[in-house]
């Protein structure tokens, strides 16, 4: 019990949180919940993808040289293209045409909506097999991290929904830019014996700022606001 509080505590932080950020015109709670529960789905292809992926590495590239080699591609391959990927294919599924994407801020909330179920699945499974230690230090970093390249892809999402004429520039961006933030992001992490540990604080700081102003802009300047 302790430790599914754990897990799941920051998530539901996170969606408190970012609900509460679209002010003017509130989401239905049923197509949140829909979405969300998606988001736990995916984890399903997720696993077995990334499994395949890596075990195609693994028997190809063992030398001791290819360490930094293996790290990038398990940071944007393994991770970042694939898990983006589902990310964005269930948005634009079940949200794209929805009705309900109807002002600029929506294109945040249900992007990250998608991915904290993700990461709820994810930080569950983490949790159960690390423990205690590691669901509070996922709690100030991968789970918030999911969010935050959610806010750069639903950012980019809308701004192709609501300005057609330059969705051939913001449509690439929607997915282009949550992976290179999730990609560097796990590089950082797992480039180990290099100096780039040290710029992971700083980096987590950098991307947590552009996500507050972005959400701050879509919010800004809402159809709905009066």
């Amino acid at each position: 019990m302790i430790l599914t509080a754990v897990a799941l505590a920051p998530v539901i932080f996170l969606l408190i949180y970012v609900n509460k950020r679209d002010k003017y015109e509130k989401e239905p709670a049923s197509l949140l919940t829909k979405v969300f529960f998606l988001g736990i789905l995916i984890v399903i292809p997720v696993y077995f993808i990334e499994t395949a992926l890596t075990d195609y590495w693994t028997r190809r590239y063992t030398a001791p040289d290819m360490q930094l080699h293996t790290a990038a591609y398990n940071a944007f391959a393994v991770a970042a293209f694939t898990e983006e990927s589902f990310k964005i294919l269930v948005f634009f599924i079940f949200i794209w045409n929805n009705k309900n994407f109807n002002e600029k801020f929506d294109g945040i909330i249900y992007a990250v909506f998608i991915s904290l179920g993700f990461a709820a699945a994810e930080n569950l499974m983490y949790v159960f097999g690390y423990g205690f230690t590691t669901g509070i230090v996922r709690a100030f970093t991968a789970v918030p991290a999911h969010a935050i390249f959610a806010v750069g892809s639903g950012y980019f999402l809308a701004l192709a929904k609501f300005k057609p004429s330059l969705g051939f520039l913001y449509l690439p961006a929607s997915f282009i830019f949550p992976v290179l933030m999730h990609g560097i992001y796990d590089f950082i992490l797992t480039a180990d014996g290099t100096f780039l540990i040290y710029l992971f604080i700083p980096y987590v700081i950098l991307i947590l700022i552009t996500a507050l102003k972005i959400m701050k802009k879509h919010s800004d300047n809402s159809r709905f606001r009066k």
